[in-house]
Order: structure tokens, then C-alpha cells, then sequence
């Protein structure tokens, strides 16, 4: 029996399989909202880059859009998605069973698979290059790769942000093997020292790739902030950061 499985009991697992997706969001509409009519109810099927899904009501109509990764999902993850999207639609946080029974299909071996594929394929990915008007990400990379990484590590595509994000620093997106660098650290007054911290953090990212368990998700794992520690001046790098 799969831990999916565990999570819900055997005569719901039964009765779940018999109801089609739309018959799943009417009960549990009319669930969270006994007094409500059951407004006309629209389930969608779309081909997002991502495992995403949306719901909205307007004029009467509620529009639900999954990403077709989920279309052949089991009943009790597309009832838990229905709690979830349902539950922010009407501002009722949804039982932690429904989140994590959810979580714990998405962290499924062959789900984040299939989700990486389709990213690649679908996913459109903005690189600029390495070059920027003041600094050359290509050789801030190299010489982190040769003072940290013994000159070992893979060349992923590297580019600046279209904006110069203070929001979203830095990220390495693993379907595209890129990192990507806010265009804050291309000005001639950021130091020099938050620029390679960062880059240094992405990199990381490729040598300790996100650990995957149940329905727990990793990013930072400990071997990982072992490794970030590593870099000199860390502490103010990010003092450097909290400035920005």
C-alpha cells in the first residue's frame, strides 16, 4: 500500500474512483459552502509549463484550470487539490491532510519527472548571456569554479534578470541548467564581494541538488549550509544583501 493510500481511508479511496472531477469540486463546494448555490462549474485542463492550477469566480461561473500533468492523478489528489484551490478561493485554509496528500504526490519520483520534461519542452526560459555593463558573469563564475570547486564544476547557462530584482536575487533553474543573477548586481557602486556570494550560493545549488523524501522538500539541506559557510566573508555578504 502506497503512502498516498495511507493517507485516506479505505471506504473513501472506493467512493472517490466513481466520481468524476467536477462531481469531486461540486461536493466539496457545497461542502464548505452548505448555503451557497452551486454556481455553473467549468474544469479545465491546460498545458501549463509547470504543475500549477488556478480557480476563479466570475459572473456566476466558477473556472477551475489544472495543468494536464494532474489529469491522471488519483480522486484523493484531485479531491485534495480541490480543498486547497477551494479553500483559498473562500479563505478556508485547508486541513494539513489535504496539503500534505498533495505534497506527497508531487514529490513522487515519477511526478517530478514528468514535470521537469515538461518544463523543458514548454517552459520559455530568458538567458541573456554572461555579459553585462559592468560586470562578466562567465568570470565570476570561473573564478569560483576554480577557487572553491577545483575547476570540476559543469558550465550552466548563466545571464542577468530582465529587472534588477531586490526581490529575487539570484536562482538556478535546473530544466534549463541556468543561473540567473538580478541585474542589481551589474551597477558599479554594488560591491563586488555580495555579486560572487550570490553566484557562489546557485552554485552550490548544482552540487547539492534538492532532497526529495515523502512529501518533504529540501533546498537548503545541511551538507549544503555546511558548504555555504565555506565562503569568505559570508556573514558580510549578507549584511550586504539585507542592504539591498
Amino acid at each position: 500500500m502506497s503512502e498516498l493510500e495511507l493517507a485516506s481511508p479505505p471506504s473513501l479511496q472506493s467512493s472517490l474512483f466513481f466520481e468524476t472531477v467536477e462531481e469531486i469540486y461540486t461536493r466539496v463546494f457545497r461542502e464548505l459552502k452548505p448555503r451557497t448555490p452551486m454556481p455553473r462549474l467549468t474544469v479545465e485542463f491546460c498545458q501549463f509549463a509547470n504543475p500549477d492550477s488556478s480557480i476563479r469566480l466570475s459572473e456566476g461561473e466558477l473556472k477551475v484550470r489544472i495543468s494536464d500533468m494532474l489529469e491522471s492523478a488519483p480522486a484523493p489528489v484531485a479531491e485534495a487539490l480541490a480543498y486547497i484551490l477551494l479553500g483559498k478561493l473562500y479563505r478556508r485554509p485547508a486541513a494539513a491532510v489535504y496539503a500534505h496528500r498533495y505534497r506527497l504526490y508531487l514529490n513522487r519520483k515519477d511526478v517530478r519527472r514528468q514535470a521537469h520534461l515538461v518544463r523543458q519542452v514548454r517552459g520559455r526560459k530568458f538567458i541573456s548571456g554572461p555579459e553585462g555593463e559592468c560586470h562578466n558573469l562567465q568570470t565570476v563564475f570561473d573564478g569560483l569554479n576554480a577557487r572553491f570547486f577545483d575547476g570540476l564544476m559543469g558550465q550552466p547557462q548563466l545571464g542577468w534578470s530582465r529587472q534588477a530584482s531586490r526581490s529575487m536575487l539570484g536562482h538556478f533553474d535546473p530544466s534549463h541548467n541556468a543561473i540567473i543573477i538580478s541585474r542589481i548586481f551589474d551597477r558599479a557602486q554594488t560591491p563586488v564581494l555580495a555579486l560572487e556570494y550570490v553566484m557562489f550560493h546557485e552554485m552550490l545549488h548544482l552540487r547539492y541538488p534538492v532532497e526529495h523524501g515523502g512529501a518533504r522538500r529540501c533546498v537548503h539541506t545541511k551538507e549544503f549550509k555546511e558548504a555555504e559557510r565555506k565562503f569568505p566573508d559570508w556573514k558580510a555578504a549578507k549584511e550586504i544583501l539585507k542592504r539591498l
